[in-house]
This record gives C-alpha cells, structure tokens and sequence, in this order.
C-alpha cells in the first residue's frame, strides 16, 4: 500500500506540474520535449489531458493495491501491466529528451512510476 501511495503522491505532483504548464507558467523546458518555456495552446491542452489521465493512472495503482475496487478486476489488471509499459517508455522518451532539465528531471520521475506500477502488477 505504501508504494501505490508513492505513486500517487508523485502523480498528483505531476498533476500540479501540468496544471501549471497548462496556465502558461514558464517551465515548459522540463516537458514536452523542452523545446518552449511557456507551452503553445495545443501543448497546454496536452497538459490539461494529462492531469485526467494521472487521475486515472492513480485509480489503477490504488486499485492493484487493493485500497479501492472501482474498475473491474480484469481492466485492473491488465490497465497495470499497460500503465508499465507507457511508464517504461516514458523513461526511454525523457532520457532521449533534447533538454537537458527534461532528462534530468522527468527520467526518474518516471523510472519510479514505472518501478512502482513493476511491483504493483506483480502483487
């Protein structure tokens, strides 16, 4: 349960990170490919549909923890190991990242979402 809760922390720290990106705050060289400090109108709505989808990204992992059961358990199950995979992507595409803040930020951000959704789905 302690991991999921990680997990969760760190998303709803994604989620303000977003919240800001999207409300035209300067930090766009750690998202996106760092390529604009305040984010264009396509990326800020990008922003905004990454907060609902950490939103859920955290109901899987609280669910594969057992503290809720929302989604059925089959979608749960397989919603984890898919949640791996984007995370596990996500650290090659951060890594790989032209911005230097984005790599040194967001790569292990995302190591330990990977990681924590690693050992949610082997539960």
């Amino acid at each position: 349960m302690v991991v999921a809760v990680l997990g969760v922390v760190l998303l709803g720290c994604l989620a303000v990170f977003q919240a800001l990106l999207a409300s035209g705050a300067p930090l766009g060289r750690f998202a996106w490919g760092g390529r604009h400090d305040v984010l264009p109108a396509r990326l800020r709505i990008g922003s905004g549909v990454s907060i609902a989808l950490y939103a859920f990204f955290a109901l899987l992992l609280l669910q594969s923890a057992g503290a809720v059961e929302v989604l059925a358990a089959g979608v749960a199950d397989v919603g984890i190991w898919v949640l791996t995979a984007y995370l596990a992507i996500g650290v090659v595409m951060n890594a790989v990242s032209r911005s230097r803040p984005e790599r040194l930020v967001m790569t292990p951000v995302a190591l330990v979402l990977a990681s924590i959704c690693v050992v949610l789905a082997l539960r």
